[in-house]
């Protein structure tokens, strides 16, 4: 068959490699670089003792781990992608209350050393404690309709607690405001922490970073079908028609026997001009947020005391913002040694120097409401439903993973059952396409080699 897929993130291009070793696949993306959320940027500086250095800084998929990231990181293996173990330390800044921890160690938790004898401190680590201590026994309790918010007000926790600590930490993790993490269902939450050993100081995973920057794996995982992408061609519309689906796209259209949904699911629908009524539900229960990131070397951005620097840096202004506000030490993320210090910093470029700032991105990132989970469990009713399928981490989690595993379901039902770097053997045209006469209007594309893209 000939398949168009739509978005080049992580699960539009699993998607591609394993229908590509069968079929012929076009992937199409508005970009003009290949990736989605995997942006690595390439820095170089001149420095006063070693002269120029070159930095590969990832500005959007940072992180993975082999117990909760174990499809994604069996791809790294089988491309022979190395990775580097990191630290995932987190700290909160909190302006209107002059508060600053890191809660790596007691000396970062303690990173004021007033807050040894300050009781609403001692007040949110004693509730921390006790969080972590209930939170696995509270999975026979709750329901898939309580949040966050209420779960927080139904067991009495502190204010402290809530909003310097389980907000911040929920917000920098789903990158969205704090208000919207107060809606998130609990039960999900409950679910993710216990996985990801956040209610544990023992029983955690061992978090890594790409060696090289992220991008190193998605060059090899596009290697066999890099001409068949189509970079800086964003699709306009999508019309599912009686010999197969009409793609337009900017300068031209083309007819595919089917065609797979690789980008967020609200682009999917606006893409999607005859829509029917249950693409419409599904679809329209994954919100998004979008965020603004900014690759800098200010550390102003940063807590004022070094102990309580951190992998991730949350701020809280002194007034209420709707956005998730928080610094990434890439220094520390990345093992970089320069003397200079990279960050990237979700929506506050206000408090950048203009000077500092290296590049600016925008990225977009789903909101999980309590319908979540019971539209997510129906996953399977849109996949090769009017010759139309949809993958992305709004399926699951929300992160790199998720898009891996969402992209491997779409293939299961082409016939592929499980990720393999295997070549297998090409049908004949005549049954993969069906005897199809395709005609299309193609403008002159710029070099599909080039590597990185969000999904378009």
């Amino acid at each position: 068959m000939r398949i168009a897929i739509v978005g080049s993130g992580v699960s539009g291009l699993v998607a591609a490699r394993m229908l590509s070793a069968i079929h012929d696949v076009v992937v199409f993306e508005a970009d003009w670089r290949l990736g989605g959320h995997v942006n690595t940027q390439t820095v170089e500086i001149e420095t006063a003792e070693s002269g120029r250095q070159r930095h590969a800084i990832d500005t959007g998929f940072i992180v993975c781990n082999d117990r909760t990231y174990p499809s994604f990181t069996r791809i790294l293996r089988d491309l022979d992608v190395p990775t580097d173990p990191t630290s995932m330390s987190f700290s909160v800044c909190c302006d209107r209350t002059g508060l600053e921890y890191n809660g790596t160690s007691l000396n970062g938790v303690f990173a004021q050393r007033r807050n040894l004898l300050r009781p609403s401190f001692l007040r949110m680590l004693r509730d921390i404690l006790r969080f972590n201590r209930e939170g696995p026994q509270h999975l026979e309790t709750v329901t898939e309709s309580e949040t966050v918010g209420q779960f927080l007000a139904q067991h009495r926790y502190s204010h402290e607690f809530a909003q310097q600590y389980l907000l911040p930490m929920g917000a920098a993790i789903w990158s969205c405001p704090c208000a919207d993490f107060a809606n998130f269902p609990i039960r999900f939450i409950l679910e993710f922490y216990v996985n990801h050993g956040l209610l544990s100081l023992r029983d955690r995973p061992t978090w890594q970073v790409i060696r090289g920057g992220s991008m190193r794996y998605v060059e090899r995982l596009v290697e066999p079908f890099r001409r068949n992408i189509r970079l800086a061609c964003p699709v306009e519309s999508v019309v599912r028609q009686a010999d197969g689906v009409r793609v337009n796209f900017r300068g031209g259209e083309e007819i595919f026997d089917e065609i797979v949904f690789a980008c967020h699911s609200d682009q999917a629908l606006r893409l999607l001009a005859d829509a029917d009524s249950l693409e419409r539900e599904l679809l329209s229960a994954f919100p998004y947020s979008e965020n603004s990131a900014v690759l800098h070397t200010d550390e102003r951005v940063l807590p004022k005391r070094r102990r309580a620097w951190a992998s991730w840096n949350y701020h809280l202004p002194k007034t209420q913002v709707d956005r998730p506000t928080l610094t990434y030490n890439m220094n520390l993320l990345q093992h970089i040694d320069s003397e200079q210090t990279f960050c990237v910093t979700l929506n506050e470029d206000q408090r950048i120097a203009e000077e500092k700032v290296i590049a600016r991105f925008k990225y977009s990132h789903p909101l999980f409401t309590v319908q979540r989970a019971a539209v997510q469990k129906r996953h399977r009713e849109v996949i090769r439903r009017r010759k139309t399928s949809f993958c992305g981490a709004y399926w699951r989690n929300g992160f790199h993973e998720d898009g891996v595993v969402s992209g491997l379901a779409v293939c299961r039902e082409f016939g592929i059952p499980d990720w393999s770097l295997q070549t297998k053997q090409r049908l004949p045209e005549s049954t993969a396409t069906g005897q199809r006469t395709v005609t299309s209007r193609v403008p002159s594309s710029p070099e599909t080699a080039a590597s990185g893209g969000t999904a378009s």
